[in-house]
């Protein structure tokens, strides 16, 4: 197995090349279909999971949970994949993908004994690559995150990424009607959801509950740029349900327990 940073760049190659030859050339070309659930998928997101699936392959032969598996094969992935396991996101955001909304990635961890380890996120519009290794730090293309020199301490100064699914009728009202913070964003992709407030261009995060591979990357860049995260009734994060982790995250720790504590005060 090659060394981290040669395993880090060799990801990072692997995403942007996959991004270059399957995600942008079907940018605005593809047509919605829909899986057994209800959910949203494409050809790009197929193509582009087998492109990654070769090429992570060869970069480290662990286990593989994507989006586009079924359930059972995720499951049986993340079952037999504690020592080493690749977790991705083809595109998340696949609905702004598809109506032409430039806010969709490409998302890839490695995780190992049910942490993760590396994260790489690609923008491919904008061209931004966020990426973080454990204990290493977290970037943005070669610059350290935050990229914000200045981050609110108080709530009603701050501007927060909001995804009302999953949430109690209770809290949706709530944060509806008299939010504590500043101003409010949904773009629609977890993944840059979690690389905009870790470089602090989001103050404030929260989201109901989300799947493995929407957190997987973008959990490792926050903890890397310093930020915390913890769920809407657990303060470990990583001990929420799995397959469905709530998401209580902000940059500043002054910020994020004020967040965490108005949040548990109202759901």
């Amino acid at each position: 197995m090659a060394g981290n940073i040669d395993m880090l760049n060799a990801v990072i190659n692997a995403v942007k090349e996959v991004a270059k030859y399957e995600v942008i050339p079907r940018y605005l070309k593809v047509e919605r279909q829909y899986k057994h659930d209800g959910s949203l998928y494409t050809d790009a997101d197929v193509a582009t999971q087998e492109a990654l699936l070769q090429r992570l392959e060869k970069i480290y032969p662990g286990k593989i949970v994507s989006e586009e598996m079924s359930l059972k094969q995720q499951q049986d992935q993340w079952n037999s994949g504690s020592k080493g396991l690749w977790c991705i996101d083809p595109i998340d955001g696949t609905t702004n993908f598809v109506n032409g909304i430039p806010y969709f990635a490409i998302s890839v961890a490695l995780m190992r004994h049910g942490r993760s380890i590396l994260g790489v996120i690609y923008d491919p519009i904008a061209d931004e690559m966020f990426y973080a290794e454990k204990g290493k730090g977290a970037f943005l293309n070669d610059t350290r995150l935050p990229i914000k020199k200045y981050i609110p301490t108080l709530l009603n100064n701050a501007v927060a990424s909001i995804d009302l699914k999953r949430l109690n009728k209770r809290l949706t009202a709530t944060v509806s009607t008299t939010p504590p913070y500043a101003s409010q964003r949904n773009f629609g992709a977890c993944a840059l959801d979690w690389c905009f407030t870790a470089a602090g261009r989001f103050d404030l995060s929260l989201h109901g509950g989300q799947n493995l591979w929407d957190y997987a990357a973008g959990s490792l860049i926050l903890e890397e740029s310093g930020g915390h995260m913890c769920g809407l009734k657990l303060d470990d994060f990583w001990k929420e349900p799995l397959w469905q982790r709530s998401v209580i995250a902000a940059l500043d720790s002054h910020l994020f327990i004020q967040w965490r504590d108005w949040i548990r005060t109202n759901q």
